[in-house]
């Protein structure tokens, strides 16, 4: 794990992580201590759920080069938490619906179960940022945005990059 980058009011925090499946423990021991920290507890089981999948599609799919590590943010966003994975693959993960004998390919359903939104960004160089966002439960800010997927450039207003 390379040294974090923090913003100064401490709404952002940025890790960079080796495409190795022990990055994706480490992910998650990293975002449950951000949302304790934050006091989203309440969010904490499920944003771990979905870190895992978001970062274990990084580390098996993504083709990262020599000096290219997974990126993790998460973002306070109100009673919200951004959670985005960026690598240096340009191929975006497509939801689909696996057949009942495959073993693989159930991540992104969980996604869109569990997330009040999601969507993929393109990087302005090279690859994409996959993102969901939780809200806390109780609060009035996910509501009837459930399952709404945004691709690209209309997720700036969402603070993505």
């Amino acid at each position: 794990m390379k040294p974090e980058r923090t913003n100064p009011n401490e709404r952002a925090v940025t890790r960079r992580w080796a495409r190795h499946p022990r990055s994706v423990g480490l992910a998650r021991a990293d975002l449950r201590k951000t949302l304790s920290g934050w006091g989203l507890a309440t969010v904490e089981e499920v944003a771990v759920l979905v870190l895992s999948e978001l970062v274990t599609n990084a580390v098996r799919h993504a083709r990262v080069s020599p000096g290219r590590e997974i990126e993790t943010r998460y973002l306070l966003q109100g009673e919200s938490v951004r959670i985005e994975v960026h690598d240096a693959s340009d191929e975006h993960p497509k939801l689909k619906v696996p057949s009942l004998g495959e073993t693989h390919g159930r991540g992104l359903v969980l996604v869109e179960a569990l997330a009040d939104r999601w969507g993929v960004t393109p990087r302005p160089v090279v690859g994409k940022s996959v993102w969901a966002v939780l809200t806390a439960p109780g609060s009035d800010v996910g509501r009837g945005m459930k399952g709404v997927v945004r691709h690209g450039e209309a997720d700036a207003e969402m603070g993505g990059t």
